[in-house]
């Protein structure tokens, strides 16, 4: 047998209202076919009732228990960042973390949801025009998302975000990383609509917890493709009313899927089956 280069993982995942996160179990449930030991746990700031001061807390608590490492989701993302040692050349480049891993005493910051985005985009909208694409969001899923849409070759990326400020930062960091202003801060949202040739939802709109859609429903349209990072609902309100308008649509299981194949492959040192995790994601709808 090959000697692991981890005897066990001890991780969690801190965010906001993360009840119905299927992270827990595919990581465990890897582990197990591994053959190794993974105890993962759920770091609630709403059951728990806490926010974004109690960061600094819960990661010093979270090293000095032993955790091999964290993911982070929303709202917590950009937030921990000055908490960090380190940070990856992907973490850096995109501002956002969404994995932190505990080695010799440092806390080193990583991005996978870029990558998870990206593999998802490529498997289910792999040929569909991307001349111009409106995004909404620009927090740290949104970083992510940009990143891995102008990586595959959308021209224009039009943002969207009730923080102005937050938005010109992101498209001016991703003008700095892709040439030619391929970002804009969206102003006007009905016209951005109308020259659009898809939609990406990067923001909490449309989870359990805030349930809705990030643009009204009369801006859809058929030739629109529609594209959700959130998984939890699997459907959201927006991807149920574009497929009833016949909209080809991703949903955001593939980017679930794949950020923590590659978070796993962080915590443990070892290789994980992405279709293995796929199917037992798909398992637990």
């Amino acid at each position: 047998m090959p000697q692991l280069k981890t005897p066990g993982i001890l991780a969690g995942l801190i965010g906001a209202g993360i009840q119905a996160s299927r992270t827990p179990a595919m990581h465990e449930h890897e582990a197990d076919a591994q053959g190794i030991r993974c105890l993962y746990r759920l770091i609630d700031l709403d059951t728990l009732k806490l926010d974004l001061n109690a960061l600094p807390d819960l990661l010093k608590g979270a090293q000095n228990s032993g955790f091999t490492g964290l993911n982070i989701t929303f709202p917590c993302k950009q937030a921990v960042i000055p908490l960090l040692d380190e940070l990856s050349a992907e973490a850096r480049g995109i501002g956002a973390v969404n994995t932190v891993v505990f080695s010799d005493g440092k806390r080193i910051g990583h991005n996978t949801d870029c990558l998870g985005f990206a593999e998802g985009f490529r498997r289910g909208l792999a040929d569909v025009a991307r001349a111009q694409v409106v995004q909404m969001g620009a927090g740290g899923a949104g970083a992510a998302v940009a990143h891995a849409l102008l990586s595959e070759g959308v021209e224009q990326l039009i943002i969207f975000d009730v923080d102005a400020s937050r938005t010109q930062k992101l498209a001016d960091n991703l003008n700095q990383s892709f040439s030619c202003n391929r970002a804009q801060v969206g102003v006007d949202l009905l016209s951005a609509m109308q020259g659009a040739d898809g939609l990406v939802n990067t923001t909490p709109m449309g989870m359990q917890k805030l349930p809705g859609m990030p643009v009204p429903k009369a801006l859809l349209r058929t030739d629109l493709w529609v594209a959700e990072i959130v998984y939890f609902p699997l459907e959201t309100e927006l991807l149920r009313e574009a497929r009833a308008l016949g909209c080809r649509t991703l949903d955001g299981s593939t980017m679930a899927v794949f950020q923590a194949v590659k978070a796993f492959e962080l915590f443990s040192g070892l290789e994980a089956d992405a279709q293995r995790m796929q199917e037992h994601f798909n398992a637990m709808s």
